[in-house]
Parts: structure tokens; C-alpha cells; sequence
């Protein structure tokens, strides 16, 4: 009897003390920057519009537009029940430890039984898929330029962070959003995975979405900042070029980084790659040198890619220049116009 109830009692205590209960417990009090909403916080944001206003759907869960009482337009991504646990803590984890003008900022989260919220800052002009093929309008040279330059901030952030380096693992253009500014904004860090201070690789699941990811992490499961610099190098071309906007499949990836080759190796002229909407409005010895970056961080080996911060270094430069001519067609058009100095905190942020 004595020994019938001790197993008992252990089962009672094993159940109680379960790792996702303490998971939750202990990730609370990591999380103690942020605000945690109620169910009722979270329908009451979602229902100031009638009907919801749907902002996209993926993998993990779907996204509606919100008001907060304060007046503040959020974006309020609902986690689907049958998406894996570890998404919705790597993103909370992720985004409530670091902090970074072009990465989306989330204000808090809602956890009630299966029921699990995140909210986010609004980006009023959604993500960077949806503006480079408008119909209405033409993404200009500079504004790429821009977006690229700051995108690379921001993983040159997440990169030399000094906790250890975090691989977004989902760098693609819908998850660049844009603000009303057309400020960048790299999103969604449910596949993000933290390398410790000591680490530079780690194995592990291969996740990601295909066309975008790192063949070499593809092939051996070897995840390293690498893997981040080929995406971002895919979205490079992708501006560039003004093709596949849609998600990629393997064969369109080749299909595009093979063509960026021809070009760097001088097999093919560069106005077969360019944008063709651009209209010739570039800086055509700029746009080789984005090329030729861009080709160096799509390399299959993960050892001939450059790093982000050498990648920022060839971005500012180019940005610089698009910021020069800009300022001298404005003199042009305004004799009397005086361009500002650019600071160091402006040229940076």
C-alpha cells in the first residue's frame, strides 16, 4: 500500500510540474518587457473593425488588423493550434530580447489555454512582394537601394548581437514589411534559432522556405549566419531583377541565380537582368556592384560567401551615392536649394 501510494504521489507531482507548464512559468518571467493580453483584449481589438480585416495567412497562423483602446492600429497574428509549440516561443523569445528600427517590433502576446496571440506594430504598406510588381506604381532605384541597405542592418544586428548570433532562417520578401515611410522591417521569427557565444554552426531540423534557403543547410542540416546571408542574397536579385516575386520554387531559384552568374561573368549584359519597369532610371555601375555582392552571397558553399557586415559595408556605399544624386538633382531643380549634411547617426540608422 505504502509503496502503491508513493507511485501515486509521483505521478501527481511529475503532472503538476509537466515542462510545458514550466516552460510558460519561466518564459513569463523572461518576457516581463512585454504586455500580456487577455482573450478579451485580443477579440475587442479584432472586432473594432466589422467585418475583421484579414492582413495575410501562412504556415503558422493569420494575421488581423486591430485597434487598441489607445487608439494605436496593430497587427494581431493568431497562431494556429495545429502549428509546432516552438514557433510561437521562438518568436516571443526572439523579438522581446532584441530590439532594432527595421526589425518589427511586437508590443505583446496572449496566451489562454490553446488559445495563443501575438501583436505587433501595424506596417500600413505590407510587405515587399506586394510593391515591387504593383501595377500602379514602379519601386524606384533608390528606394531599393534603401531597402536593401537597412534590411542589411538589421542582420548585421541579429549577426554580431552580443548574446551570440540569431539566424532568421525565413529571410524572403514577404516577410520585409514596410512602413507608411517605406521603412523596412524584417518580420516573423518563428524559425529563428540563437547560435551561442562559442557557437558557429549548429545541426539541426532543416526549416525554411524553399527557393530562399541555403542549399548547403538543404543538404547537411548545417545551420550557420551563412544561411541568412544566401536569402538575403536571393531578395537581392530579386530586386534587381524585378522577377519572381512569388514564392520560389528550386528550378525558378536556378533559374535566377544562374542568369546573375552569367551577367557577373560577363557571358550575358547586364540590361538582361536588370528591371525592365525601372525604365533605366539606375546607377548602372551601382547596380553591378549589388550585382556582383549579391552573387558572391548566393555561392552553393557557404565558405565563398561574404559576411553582413562586409555585405552593409558595399550596400552604405552605394546608398551614399543614390543619396548624393538625389541631393544634386534637387539642386538642379532648386538653385537655391541647400541639401542637409548627413550625419553619422543618419548615414547608420
Amino acid at each position: 500500500m505504502g509503496l502503491m501510494m508513493l507511485v501515486v504521489l509521483i505521478k501527481y507531482v511529475t503532472k503538476s510540474n509537466s515542462p510545458k507548464r514550466k516552460k510558460y512559468s519561466a518564459n513569463n518571467e523572461q518576457w516581463s518587457g512585454l504586455y500580456r493580453f487577455s482573450i478579451a483584449e485580443i477579440d475587442n481589438a479584432i472586432s473594432y473593425y466589422s467585418p475583421r480585416v484579414s492582413l495575410g495567412s501562412g504556415s503558422a497562423g493569420r494575421v488581423f488588423k486591430g485597434v487598441l483602446p489607445s487608439g494605436q492600429i496593430v497587427a494581431i497574428k493568431q497562431i494556429y493550434k495545429s502549428a509546432m509549440s516552438d514557433s510561437f516561443t521562438r518568436e516571443v523569445e526572439g523579438l522581446s530580447r532584441i530590439r532594432h528600427p527595421n526589425l518589427v517590433c511586437l508590443f505583446g502576446y496572449c496566451i489562454e489555454g490553446e488559445e495563443k496571440y501575438l501583436v505587433y506594430e501595424y506596417c500600413a504598406y505590407g510587405n515587399l512582394s506586394q510593391h515591387l510588381r504593383r501595377s500602379d506604381s514602379v519601386l524606384s532605384w533608390d528606394k531599393r537601394v534603401k531597402i536593401l541597405r537597412d534590411c542589411a542592418l538589421a542582420l548585421r544586428f541579429l549577426h554580431f548581437h552580443p548574446d551570440g548570433c540569431t539566424v532568421h532562417r525565413d529571410i524572403k520578401l514577404t516577410n520585409i514589411l514596410l512602413t507608411e515611410n517605406m521603412e523596412p522591417k524584417l518580420s516573423d521569427f518563428g524559425l529563428a534559432k540563437m547560435l551561442g557565444m562559442e557557437e558557429s554552426k549548429v545541426f539541426t531540423d532543416v526549416r525554411g522556405t524553399i527557393g530562399y534557403m541555403d542549399p548547403e543547410y538543404m543538404t547537411n542540416s548545417k545551420l550557420t549566419c551563412s544561411s541568412d546571408v544566401y536569402s538575403f542574397g536571393i531578395v537581392m536579385l530579386q530586386l534587381l531583377s524585378g522577377r519572381k516575386v512569388i514564392e520560389l520554387d528550386i528550378d525558378a531559384r536556378e533559374t535566377l541565380t544562374r542568369r546573375a552568374r552569367d551577367v557577373y561573368m560577363g557571358r550575358r549584359p547586364h540590361t538582361e537582368f536588370v528591371d525592365l519597369r525601372l525604365n533605366g532610371m539606375l546607377n548602372e555601375d551601382d547596380f553591378k556592384s549589388i550585382l556582383n555582392v549579391a552573387v558572391l552571397c548566393v555561392a552553393s558553399s557557404s565558405k565563398g560567401r561574404p559576411t553582413m557586415q562586409q555585405v552593409l559595408e558595399e550596400l552604405d556605399r552605394v546608398w551614399k551615392n543614390a543619396l548624393d544624386i538625389m541631393n544634386h538633382k534637387s539642386s538642379e531643380v532648386n538653385p537655391g536649394f541647400t541639401p542637409p549634411s548627413q550625419s553619422s547617426d543618419m548615414i547608420e540608422g
